[in-house]
């Protein structure tokens, strides 16, 4: 019997030493206080010495989301893209994979319309190619547009430490970056959807972790650093990149243009940000026939999708919508509607829950003590930031994590700074060290239950998550089984009509074939159905969790 069998019920008379689940918890707890006692000291001083190692703690910090998800592979596979925003990033990766920035319109696409595709004059995807281009890397390099779901956590977690080594000590920057992999890494959803949030973060951790290091000392490195960041932003969120733009000119203030080495960093910048725009120049060309017209300006105008600024009327569509297409349009409506009842301060207060997203729980008993840091400038600019781009997107009906995931790096130096704060604290110069075990705590409990886990354990814990997303299951088997059961409930349906309208029957004969083949109506040993690519057809819906965050719920 494996040790970890003791623990795979928290049923008392279901495992042999008769605990239950409040008994685990407490026994947990305890041995995370003990082993905080015994091994503090000790790991205190290793972690100093490591954490002054910049090119080994960004390995580490890069290669731990990975490891730690591909653990998880037996159980949760790689993810099946499960809504339109994953199957217009991965029509847009195989776009680019294929060196083209849109395709040629299909002679029938009249039956292939689907939400945030384009396809008039140009068979394209309505996104911004940022998150587009990493996934076609990943695809490239390993064969699964995934990869570069995962390249992206990577590189996040290790620019985490590297921007926040510009703004703290070595050792709260480590300390930053293994929260980066704990909020960010293997459970999160960033990793494992493809609409994105990983590549503006990386981003943002560019563009903020140079912007200190100019300031103190000029370097071509990170003048071209922070040209590449606020292009890669661009690419990946646009709309934001405005007030991205903003807090760096804040930042700088006048000595931007003043002294003669300012002009020169903001001349390397520039260049360094020209390839990002003459992407999107290029990709507006190829997509929509002109230079300055976005793809989802086209979509907003054929579809009516996506939904406009609340300022904005809502877009009435100019062609003929799909059933799906017009409940997306409706549900888009309604969401528009209802962030106009709310008003702009209303959103706002509403819509502090997602920032949850960020911080890990035992982290808000630190918060507060950022307060004391606001008395230095940097900090007060930091906090100006993140509220920029929090009034930035609340003029957008809709809001996800992802739409401020620049400022990620923000709020793990918010998180970091607090708890230096707490450790200037006499009487609380150890409360910081006790908030970090229990943010590994916490972690560590969560991808225990993921990793070793059963399915009487998933379903009995997981639904106490906060902000973790993750598949559940084999993607294929509960493909088989839902459409199984459509199937069976079609027909129910069907013949419930049939008895009160006039609906022509259709032969129960016909009806078989049908699930037949799909690959529901062959018997064991009839042959073998031919298996169908993840990516190429939409998946029927795993068991467990939803797909992806509803747009009207908390995804938190």
């Amino acid at each position: 019997m494996f040790l970890f069998d003791w623990f795979r019920s928290f049923l008392p008379l279901h495992n042999p030493i008769g605990f239950g689940a409040a008994d685990f918890l407490e026994l947990a707890l305890a041995s995370l206080g003990v082993a905080m006692v015994l091994l503090r000291a000790r790991f205190q001083e290793a972690a100093r010495r490591f954490a002054g190692r910049t090119g080994w703690c960004m390995l580490l910090l890069a290669l731990l989301p990975v490891v730690l998800r591909l653990a998880l592979l037996w159980r949760f596979p790689a993810p099946t893209p499960g809504g339109a925003d994953d199957f217009s990033y991965v029509l847009l990766a195989d776009t680019l994979r294929h060196f083209r920035l849109a395709n040629p319109v299909h002679p029938l696409h009249q039956f292939f319309e689907a939400v945030f595709v384009l396809q008039e004059p140009s068979y394209s995807s309505t996104f911004p190619m940022g998150q587009g281009l990493i996934l076609a890397l990943g695809w490239t390099l390993f064969g699964h547009p995934w990869a570069g779901v995962v390249i992206s956590v990577a590189a996040l977690c290790a620019l985490s430490y590297w921007m926040l080594r510009a703004w703290t000590s070595p050792g709260w920057a480590l300390a930053g970056g293994l929260l980066a992999v704990a909020a960010f890494g293997p459970l999160n959803q960033w990793m494992n959807l493809y609409w994105g949030g990983a590549v503006s973060a990386s981003a943002g951790c560019l563009i903020f972790g140079a912007l200190p290091r100019l300031k103190q000392t000029w370097r071509t490195r990170d003048a071209v650093l922070l040209g590449a960041g606020l292009g890669l932003q661009t690419l990946a969120r646009p709309y934001e990149s405005v007030f991205v733009a903003l807090a760096v000119a804040w930042f700088f203030g006048r000595d931007w243009l003043r002294l003669p080495t300012s002009r020169r960093a903001a001349a390397l910048a520039a260049v360094a940000f020209l390839p990002a725009l003459l992407l999107i120049l290029a990709q507006n060309r190829q997509v929509t026939g002109s230079y300055t017209t976005l793809p989802y300006q086209v979509s907003r105008y054929q579809y009516g999708v996506p939904a406009p600024f609340t300022f904005q009327p809502n877009p009435p569509p100019h062609r003929a919508l799909t059933e799906e297409q017009d409940l997306v349009y409706r549900a888009q409506v309604a969401v528009t509607e209802e962030a106009l009842d709310l008003g702009f301060m209303g959103r706002l207060w509403q819509r502090v829950r997602f920032y949850r997203f960020f911080f890990l729980a035992p982290l808000y008993l630190a918060l507060p003590a950022f307060l004391l840091a606001l008395g230095e400038w940097r900090f007060r600019w930091a906090a100006l930031a993140i509220g920029l781009l929090a009034l930035g997107s609340n003029v957008y009906p809709y809001f996800y994590p992802h739409y401020v995931a620049a400022a990620a790096c923000l709020f793990l130096l918010v998180s970091v700074s607090a708890l230096d704060r707490l450790t200037r604290i006499p009487w609380l110069a150890g409360a910081a060290h006790v908030i970090l075990f229990l943010c590994g705590f916490q972690f560590l409990f969560w991808y225990g239950i993921h990793l070793a886990g059963n399915e009487r354990m998933l379903f009995a814990m997981t639904r106490y998550e906060s902000a973790a997303f993750i598949d559940y299951g084999d993607p294929g088997t509960h493909r088989h089984r839902q459409a199984a059961g459509r199937c069976a409930r079609q027909a129910t349906g069907l013949r419930a009509l049939q008895r009160h309208a006039h609906v022509p029957r259709v032969d129960p004969q016909r009806r078989r074939s049908r699930c037949r083949a799909r690959g529901l109506g062959r018997r064991p040993g009839r042959g073998r159905e031919p298996e169908a690519s993840p990516l190429l057809s939409r998946p029927q819906g795993l068991a467990g969790r939803t797909r992806r965050p509803p747009a009207a719920a908390d995804p938190l």
